[in-house]
């Protein structure tokens, strides 16, 4: 496999970068019309962390970890690096020393449809990483891959310089041509249900503030008192 290290992609604005990292990956995919969402095998290895960063992107061979030593010069502060393999693989393609790297260099996490280890060093380092597996497998530093070409995971396509936002909900990828819009879209939910959260909190219930008594009666469904249904023979 011989690939190709693109130098210089185009990024999202940092401002617009900062500004989504201000929302849940929950709130942004929703403000986007439910886009953008990673497959959710991709689990987090800590509790508590949300980044918001530009990607960088690694195709790498199964078992074969050259590719992010490659990347790592590609690596500057905001970004986050995403890494996948040409085929499924679970094994440990990274750990502290990368993590040691790239903390270096501003990177603010990790995305890895792979393996990852050393999950407790990292805890300790203070980088956030998202995996589709823990291993300590070991790997090698054999073939050669691509960095920064868009890369897909699970149907979504995530090329260099789009948003990556994860949290503990999962992971969401922001095309940089929509980040201004996707921010301020998520802006405008976030206010929403900041009044519905109050409205909550006074006692309104979701059936009467987003008319879906008018929606079930639409879809043919009734209330009937309990013994009214325990007449007709159906209640227990």
């Amino acid at each position: 496999m011989s690939g190709v290290i693109v130098t210089g992609p185009p990024k999202a604005d940092a401002r617009d970068v900062a500004a989504l990292a201000g929302h849940g990956v929950a709130t942004v995919h929703e403000a986007m019309g439910r886009t953008g969402l990673l497959p959710p095998h991709l689990r987090p290895i800590q509790q508590g962390a949300r980044v918001a960063g530009t990607a960088v992107t690694v195709l790498s061979w199964p078992g074969d970890n050259l590719m992010i030593h490659a990347a790592v010069e590609q690596c500057g502060e905001g970004d986050i690096l995403v890494v996948t393999t040409t085929s499924p693989s679970t094994d440990g393609l990274f750990g502290e020393l990368f993590a040691t790297a790239l903390k270096r260099r501003g990177v603010r996490g990790l995305v890895i449809d792979a393996g990852i280890r050393d999950t407790r060093e990292l805890r300790e380092l203070g980088f956030p990483a998202w995996s589709a597996a823990v291993s300590a497998q070991g790997t090698v530093k054999a073939t050669g891959g691509s960095v920064n070409v868009p890369v897909a995971i699970g149907g979504q396509v995530i090329r260099a310089g789009d948003v990556i936002l994860a949290d503990d909900d999962g992971v969401v990828v922001v095309p940089r041509e929509r980040a201004r819009a996707a921010a301020e879209a998520s802006a405008a939910r976030e206010a929403k249900e900041a009044a519905s959260r109050a409205a909550f909190t006074e006692g309104q219930l979701g059936l009467d503030r987003y008319g879906l008594r008018e929606k079930l009666a639409q879809l043919g469904v009734t209330w009937t008192p309990y013994e009214d249904y325990a007449r007709e023979g159906t209640g227990a």
